[in-house]
C-alpha cells in the first residue's frame, strides 16, 4: 500500500462499523483537533496475530481515563474491532493504529463534557521503522526539547498532545540526515527518543532510564523481561547525559521500532554488538511465535 494516507483502498473500523477508507472522516470542529483530546495505540500484527493486542486495548482505555474521558467500547470490543479491520483488509502482517477522541458536539471550548467520544481502528502494511538502521544502527540527534514533569501533564497516557515535540525533534534530526532524536527530561536526565524507549550496555549489564516521566512502553517491558530471563542484569535508573560516553552498545524499543540498534547519538558512538543483535533476533522470534 502506498500513497497519501487519506486516499487509499481498504477499510477502517469507525464507531462500531467498517467504512470505506476514504469515507473515514471527522468534522472540522472535532474537539480533538483543537484541544488534543485524543489518545492512540500503535500495534503490530505478525502472522495474523497482534502482539500483546489486549494489553494495548487496556492501555488505550487507561490513556483516555487519564485524559478525563471514557471510551464506550470495552477492551474486548476493541480487540474485536482490530481483528475485523485486519480481516476486512486481508492482512496478516500489518501495523495497527487504534485512536479515540472527543468528537464534535454541543461544546466547542476547553470543556467538552457533552461531546461524544469516538474511536477508529486503521492499519497499513509497514516495514522497518528506521529502514536499514535495523542492521547498521540508527544515528540519533539530541533534541532541544525536554520531556515534561509528571506534575504538568499525564505522562502515563499515550496522548496525541505529548507527541508535538516529538514531531518537531524528529524533523530537526531528519534535516541533519539522522533517524531520530533523544530527549532529556525536565531534570536533565536521559529519557527516551521521539517514539521509542532506549537501552544501553556497559560491561555486559543493561541500563535503561527509569520510566517516571514518559510512557513505559509495552515493548520496553517485554525486552526487560527477556533480558532478565537470559540472566542479564537490568538497571532501571536515572542516567546522566555524561554517562553516554561510557556505554558500549545501545538500542531502541517500540512497537514501530521493534528492537533497533543505535550506532551514534550526537558525538557518542556505539558498537552494534552481540547483545543488541541477539535481543533483536530474540524479539523477532517472540512476536512471530
Amino acid at each position: 500500500m502506498a500513497g497519501s494516507y487519506d486516499d487509499r483502498d481498504g477499510w477502517i473500523w469507525m464507531n462500531g462499523k467498517l467504512v470505506p477508507w476514504r469515507d473515514a472522516k471527522v468534522h472540522i470542529l472535532t474537539h480533538a483537533m483543537h484541544y488534543a483530546s485524543s489518545v492512540f495505540e500503535g500495534e503490530r500484527c505478525y502472522n495474523g496475530k497482534i502482539f500483546k493486542g489486549h494489553e494495548h486495548s487496556l492501555r488505550l482505555r487507561n490513556s483516555a481515563e487519564l485524559l478525563d474521558f471514557e471510551i464506550p467500547w470495552s477492551a474486548e470490543q476493541i480487540d474485536a474491532a482490530k481483528d475485523a479491520m485486519l480481516k476486512a483488509n486481508g492482512w496478516t502482517d500489518a501495523y495497527v493504529r487504534a485512536v479515540a477522541w472527543r468528537g464534535s458536539g454541543e461544546d466547542m471550548g476547553v470543556s467538552a463534557k457533552r461531546n461524544p467520544v469516538c474511536m477508529a481502528v486503521a492499519g497499513w502494511e509497514w516495514g522497518a521503522y528506521y529502514g536499514d538502521a535495523k542492521m547498521q544502527g540508527a544515528r540519533i540527534d539530541i533534541a532541544k526539547w525536554k520531556r515534561p514533569s509528571p506534575e504538568t501533564i499525564p505522562v502515563a497516557a499515550k496522548a496525541a498532545g505529548l507527541y508535538m515535540i516529538c514531531t518537531m525533534s524528529k524533523h530537526a534530526a531528519e534535516a541533519k540526515g539522522l533517524s531520530d532524536a533523544l530527549f532529556m527530561d525536565w531534570r536533565g536526565y536521559v529519557a527516551e527518543c521521539t517514539g521509542a524507549n532506549i537501552f544501553f550496555v556497559k560491561d555486559g549489564e543493561v541500563h535503561t532510564p527509569l520510566a517516571d516521566c514518559f510512557l513505559n512502553g509495552i515493548t520496553r517491558q517485554t525486552v526487560i523481561q527477556m533480558l532478565k530471563e537470559k540472566g542479564i542484569t537490568v538497571h532501571e535508573r536515572r542516567i546522566e547525559p555524561a554517562e553516554l560516553e561510557g556505554f558500549q552498545q545501545c538500542w531502541l524499543t517500540g512497537t514501530a521500532a521493534e528492537v533497533t540498534p543505535v550506532s551514534q547519538i550526537a558525538d557518542f558512538r556505539f558498537e552494534v554488538g552481540a547483545l543488541a543483535r541477539d535481543i533483536a533476533q530474540d524479539y523477532e522470534k517472540l512476536v512471530r511465535s
